[in-house]
Order: structure tokens, then sequence, then C-alpha cells
């Protein structure tokens, strides 16, 4: 890996994103099967990185995937780059209309979705750990 690719971000395996649909962040209980990771947990959209795509087009298109909805690249107001526990991955922060609930079509991955108050999400026992620190960092710099 070369010092110019782990600055423009190629070098990555996947992205999440914080979703807000007007004051509330948009969670999804991942399901309850054993061998995956953080069964039963609340997770946020996004996911493993396909083919040669960049960070952003990946966690739209996990975004699409999973919540039926379309995030313009423009709405991404946030982003960041990580060192998860399997590789680089990439942090995510988007703000679209409370209205946009209403277009939410849930996908096959997971049990539901919901939306919560960022402070709720925080302090939720449920809620993954790296993904409560990353939304804290991502709050902090608002």
């Amino acid at each position: 890996m070369t010092q110019e690719t782990a600055i423009t971000g190629q070098n990555f395996i996947g992205a999440k994103l914080a979703l807000f649909l007007g004051d509330s962040l948009v969670t999804i209980l991942r399901d309850d099967t054993p061998g995956i990771p953080w069964p039963g947990r609340l997770d946020l959209p996004g996911g493993g990185r396909e083919g040669q795509e960049s960070p952003q087009d990946c966690v739209l298109r996990e975004t699409r995937e999973e919540l039926g909805l379309t995030v313009g690249l423009h709405e991404l107001r946030w982003g960041q780059r990580f060192i998860g526990s399997a590789g680089p991955v990439w942090f995510f922060a988007a703000h679209l209309h409370e209205t946009r609930a209403h277009d939410v079509v849930f996908g096959n991955e997971g049990q539901g979705w919901s939306l919560m108050t960022p402070a709720a999400y925080l302090a939720d026992p449920l809620a993954i750990p790296h993904f409560q620190d990353r939304l804290r960092l991502y709050l902090r710099s608002m």
C-alpha cells in the first residue's frame, strides 16, 4: 500500500453511515444468527466493499440495499477512515429530511429498522461499541 492509496481511501474493506432523518438516527437490528459479527445488536447502514468502488460508493450502495434509500454523494457531511479489527474502514454521516422515513423499504438483512435519538443509541447496551465511539466523534465535530 502506498501513502497515496491510504490518503485517497482506496485501501479499505467496508463503510458505515450514521444516517439522520431529521434529528433521529437510523438503526438496524442485526439478525440474531450465530456466526455473524454482532448478532442481535443495533447496527448502522453499510457493509463490505464490492470490487473497486470508492468508500462513498460503497456506503451509498449499502444504504440503498438495506433501506431502499438513495442518499446523494452531496448529502455526505462527514467521513473518516479508521482501522478496524479486520482492516481499514470508513465511517460517514449524512442528514436527510425526516419525511424520508416514509421512503424506507427495508431489505433482507436484519430483523428491522428504527429511528432513535443519537443519545439513545449512545446509551443503548445493544449498540455496537465502536460505532458508538465513531458517532460520538462525529457529533463532537459538528
